[in-house]
């Protein structure tokens, strides 16, 4: 065999084969230790250790795991990309890999834990501190950049009891984005529900009712809209009308996973709609941005929740549960008391004085819930408060909202809320309403003497 072919074999044996590996494999699992699962998405990257050459990239399938094969042997630094990084408003620990000859090996990555999250941006934490740290990125509805110089406010209800009765106070916090949208909030309350508002002009979410976590930390993405499309922007080809964004969902029973049709699901006064036979539901064009979904069905206990109402959304499908599964734990036996007689529900109906609604005007209207009554009837309104609650105000004397009093079959119920309401009666439960406001109130009924008007409901 000539010399020059010899050489030739030679070199082609010591050459691998075609797709045989030359180095090392590094694997391993990328870990959301938020939301403590497995980051599905994550962009992982292998440099040198200088940071200087890109070595190896890959993608963490739907368990988080990752491989990154034909390492050859050296020092790397290994690390990951991921959108929700930046909403935290933090980069990932760089983990140094060692790979020696063709020896696999496996390397771990995680997000940091919410403790680290909250000490990176707070500082350090007293050990009797219990407060959470909420961030975000706030986002424009109508293209998904960032929103830059955007006001987020949190407010919380605060309780205070002492021998003097129960204080009542509503702290408030404020934060502005920065170019990239995001923002932070400190000394969050650990427990409870936060009232959250992102407003820039004329731009803004609903306000949000974010639950709060033990851990430390919250995460809350907005998205910034216009709270109701003008009919010029809608007829004139505009961003606004040529968006046509649909959010649509399903409705079902928590037991059993049935679909409940007729359910009422809304955003506000002008996007609602009724399920289907399916328990389907879509709503066209509503207000863009975060919005509160509130979802009703006779029955069932209310459901409100966060939405982003942008384009290509997710379905939302809402699970409710009846009172009885709600309530079942608490069980109150009592015979009824009642401090009046009804018959004079239809002595004072006859004097002009108030305003009444009589078991068939009841009907009429067929209210989910009793405070949907009172959506209904002019000079009341069922308005959400800065903590989240739902209240029931009258135009008062002056001009301004004011709370009325309330009675129940004559009794005199302090404190209130729609939801308290909504929860003593059912709308299929109620004999008679009256309203009153001002100086037209009957002496039996103004013993609150809050000065602004009564609301008396009576019983079957």
């Amino acid at each position: 065999m000539p010399l020059r072919s010899l050489v030739l074999l030679v070199v082609l044996l010591a050459r691998p084969a075609a797709g045989q590996a030359t180095g090392a494999t590094v694997s391993g699992v990328v870990h959301d230790s938020i939301a403590r699962q497995p980051l599905a998405g994550a962009t992982i990257q292998l440099v040198t250790d200088s940071l200087s050459t890109f070595i190896r990239t890959a993608v963490s399938d739907s368990l988080g795991r990752f491989a990154l094969g034909d390492v050859p042997s050296g020092r790397y630094k290994l690390g990951f990309l991921h959108p929700l990084l930046d909403s935290l408003g933090v980069d990932a620990p760089l983990v140094e890999v060692r790979v020696r000859d063709r020896q696999s090996m496996r390397a771990d990555l995680a997000i940091p834990s919410p403790a680290r999250i909250r000490a990176a941006i707070c500082g350090p934490k007293p050990d009797l501190d219990s407060s959470s740290v909420l961030v975000g990125v706030v986002r424009d509805a109508r293209g998904g950049n960032p929103a830059s110089g955007v006001t987020v406010t949190g407010e919380w209800l605060e309780l205070t009891f002492t021998t003097r009765g129960v204080g009542r106070r509503i702290p408030r916090l404020v934060a502005t984005t920065g170019d990239n949208g995001w923002f932070a909030m400190c000394n969050v309350p650990s427990a409870g529900t936060l009232a959250l508002r992102a407003s820039r002009g004329a731009d803004s979410t609903d306000l949000l009712e974010v639950p709060l976590s033990s851990n430390g930390f919250v995460r809350s993405d907005l998205y910034l809209g216009p709270a109701r499309e003008t009919a010029a922007a809608q007829t004139t080809g505009g961003v606004s009308g040529a968006r046509d964004v649909r959010l649509s969902g399903t409705v079902i029973a928590a037991a059993g996973g049935s679909p409940l049709p007729g359910a009422q699901v809304s955003i506000t006064s002008d996007a609602q709609t009724r399920t289907n036979e399916r328990g389907e539901w879509t709503l066209v064009d509503p207000p863009g941005g975060t919005r509160m979904l509130e979802v009703r069905a006779v029955g069932y206990y209310p459901e409100r929740r966060p939405v982003n109402v942008v384009p290509g959304a997710p379905p939302v499908r809402v699970a409710l549960s009846t009172f009885r599964a709600v309530l079942d734990t608490v069980r109150i036996t009592a015979a009824r008391v009642r401090g009046r007689d009804i018959r004079g529900f239809v002595d004072r109906s006859r004097s002009g004085v108030g305003h009444y609604l009589a078991e068939e005007d009841i009907a009429r209207r067929r209210p989910l819930v009793t405070s949907d009554l009172f959506r209904t009837v002019p000079g009341l309104m069922v308005e959400r408060a800065a903590f989240g609650d739902t209240r029931i105000t009258m135009r008062g004397s002056a001009g301004g909202g004011c709370e009325p009093s309330f009675y129940l079959d004559g009794q005199h119920m302090r404190n209130l809320t729609a939801a308290d309401i909504d929860d003593w009666v059912r709308p299929h439960e109620i004999a008679g309403v009256e309203v009153y406001a001002g100086a037209g109130i009957p002496g039996e009924f103004n013993q609150g003497m809050s000065g602004c008007g009564a609301i008396v409901i009576w019983t079957k």
